[in-house]
């Protein structure tokens, strides 16, 4: 509830769970702080949570996923205020190195504009607990479960090359 004794509407932020065939999830170095994050974001006016999580991903990472490839993992409650939109796919091992992010901030206290994302790696599912927050690494090792996401991705991709 806000000050004024009315209730304040929940954000949601959408993002993209990047797997690769390694059993490696993609995550992004948060600029200025120790934990490293999903690519994801807020929706802006018009857009569904698909077209939010492939934007917030090509601008945080330079990445340019097709919609049809995305499977829809659903909204989870994430915060007290913000709730997650979450798609997932399994692409081939790019190099960390030739990702950029596009989206910026302006530090305080110096007026720099610095990325919203300062690195990129690809890391096993048995480090998410040391590298993202308690609340992301909950909500991909438990609520996902990345194992399970993963074979699960893998089968359709076979079902569909076979088709």
């Amino acid at each position: 509830m806000s000050k004024d004794g009315l209730y304040s509407p929940r954000r949601l932020s959408c993002g993209i769970v990047i797997l690769n065939v390694k059993g490696e999830l993609l995550l992004c170095h948060v600029t200025g702080h120790r934990h490293w994050d999903l690519p994801k974001g807020g929706l802006h006016s018009g857009e569904t949570p698909r077209q939010a999580a492939l934007r917030e991903t090509a601008e945080e990472t330079g990445l340019g996923l097709g919609a049809e490839a995305l499977l829809d993992l659903g909204a989870f409650a994430y915060t007290a205020r913000k709730d997650l939109h979450l798609f997932s796919v399994v692409i081939d091992r790019v190099d960390p190195s030739h990702l950029r992010c596009e989206s910026t901030f302006v530090e305080r206290g110096s007026s720099r504009s610095l990325p919203e994302m300062d690195a990129f790696g690809w890391f096993a599912f048995d480090r998410i607990g040391e590298l993202c927050t308690p609340r992301m690494a909950a909500l991909l090792q438990h609520r996902i479960g990345l194992d399970a996401l993963l074979d699960g991705l893998l089968a359709s991709r076979a079902e569909r090359r076979a088709a």
